[in-house]
């Protein structure tokens, strides 16, 4: 099959060629009919099996080939903005958006990406004419909807992308005061690495019978990738790595740290070890997390040290090595983690260093993934069997691990960028009731899709890529 038997239309086509892609992958033959049909869409994949592509190439299609679209007689007048994609993580906004600019080069529509952690005022010279497709960060869409600098009355499309990591990091109020400015009638499409109990109990609030899709068992790792586990004592761990890196001779890898102190702290190590490491999390300016970022990508930096900020906004070709230095708070987060390695087929590896401290979490990991991973001690490096366990700090000076703790939540000057009254204060994420942590496991509360603004919801709740690369 190709990208024009799915009924694209030739400009789009022509774009996607010319990045080398040819063959839509499995959530992109299954999403792409679907979003062209105008219902709404649940889909799960797992990361890098091309999940934005799934919804930008039909999204580009319906609005440039619709009569709106049509009548467009250039890709600068003013227009309303028609499609509205939100995504956790100014990285992955960023990513999405470079996605809609690529494939979208050949039509008269334009797009904006608006996040926190930069200035707003070019912000809202670029939205002052519109765009047809802008893709945000909930909190800081809240602040151009609180300033009056975006309008979201003509939006016909609502895309909801990595959305269980939108709750995860408590956004699920500023969602809902998002839904209540949107017009009722609207195709919705949520995607989702992973399909938790909380986003089908999202769905059934948000889509209208919608078509579901789910092309991978649910929180499952990809295959390709290997996987490790190297015991060591909670002291080791920086030696450690600093070995592994040396003795294999790994030039780019990719390693979490449970906080943002804890990242610092090993990139000063590894420097003085020779190896060339930057950090990448929310105290970071978008300045220098765009900088680490780009070196990254481009092979001059050789160790990216990053939170989980960086789980779902990294998009690198062929990256061949994933490390923990610390295991995550929340078991599906592990799966985030490593599918940043093993990108649409290609082989890559996921190493986790595991102190006594962090057993339990390994055990609720291998419990999320069915499957017991390979333990592989390293000479000079065995674990201290009479180690005894200490409580793990959640977040740098505030918290401790209990066998299975509330997810934390993101936000503020943290993953989100602008989510101004959620964890940016270390406060703990509020539940869908307001009513403090949400369990593990709780449903979101419902969200009516024909929520009006004044009203109140029910409840209370790229072109040089590979060419054996399908699309992002």
């Amino acid at each position: 099959m190709s990208f024009s038997d799915l009924g694209l239309s030739d400009a789009i086509v022509r774009a996607v060629a010319e990045t080398g892609y040819t063959a839509p992958t499995p959530i992109q033959s299954q999403a792409i009919p679907a979003v062209l049909n105008g219902g709404d869409l649940l889909a799960g994949a797992q990361t890098g099996t091309g999940k934005t592509a799934g919804f930008t190439l039909p999204v580009l299609h319906r609005l440039s080939t619709d009569a709106i679209g049509s009548k467009l007689a250039n890709n600068t007048s003013p227009r309303p903005i028609r499609a509205l994609i939100l995504t956790p993580t100014r990285e992955l906004a960023a990513q999405v958006e470079e996605s809609v600019k690529t494939y979208g080069k050949y039509t008269k529509l334009n797009s904006a990406v608006i996040f926190g952690g930069v200035s707003i005022n070019p912000q809202i010279k670029l939205l002052k004419h519109g765009v047809d497709i802008l893709v945000a960060t909930p909190g800081r869409l809240l602040d151009h909807m609180g300033q009056g600098t975006v309008n979201l009355d003509k939006i016909e499309i609502l895309i909801l992308d990595e959305a269980d990591r939108m709750l995860d990091m408590g956004f699920i109020r500023d969602i809902r005061k998002v839904l209540a400015a949107l017009p009722p009638k609207r195709q919705n499409l949520l995607f989702s690495a992973t399909f938790s109990d909380e986003i089908k109990a999202l769905a059934d609030g948000l889509l209208d019978n919608p078509k579901t899709i789910e092309v991978a068992r649910r929180n499952s790792t990809v295959e390709i990738i290997s996987q490790k586990i190297h015991p060591v004592d909670r002291d080791k761990k920086h030696p450690m790595l600093s070995h592994l890196i040396r003795t294999h001779g790994w030039t780019q890898v990719l390693v979490f740290t449970r906080t943002k102190h804890g990242a610092n702290k090993l990139v000063e190590q590894l420097g003085r070890d020779g190896v060339k490491a930057m950090a990448i999390h929310g105290n970071k300016s978008q300045t220098a997390r765009t900088r680490a970022l780009a070196e990254f990508k481009d092979g001059t930096l050789q160790c990216l040290v990053a939170t989980d900020i960086a789980a779902r906004g990294i998009d690198i070709d062929q990256l061949p090595h994933v490390v923990n230095y610390d295991l995550p708070n929340v078991p599906e987060d592990y799966v985030h983690r490593i599918g940043r390695t093993g990108r649409a087929g290609a082989k890559g590896e996921a190493v986790s260093l595991v102190c006594v401290d962090e057993h339990t979490m390994l055990r609720d990991i291998e419990r999320l993934i069915k499957q017991t991973l390979p333990r592989e001690v390293i000479a000079g490096f065995e674990p201290d069997p009479n180690a005894k366990a200490q409580p793990i700090q959640l977040r740098s000076g505030v918290g401790h691990h209990q066998n299975r703790p509330a997810r934390q939540g993101g936000g503020g000057n943290g993953n989100g960028g602008g989510n101004r009254s959620q964890n940016g204060q270390g406060k703990p994420r509020v539940a869908a009731n307001g009513s403090g942590n949400a369990p593990r496991g709780a449903a979101p509360a419902g969200i009516r899709r024909d929520a009006r603004p004044g009203g109140s919801p029910s409840g209370s709740r790229p072109s040089n890529a590979p060419r054996n690369r399908p699309p992002r």
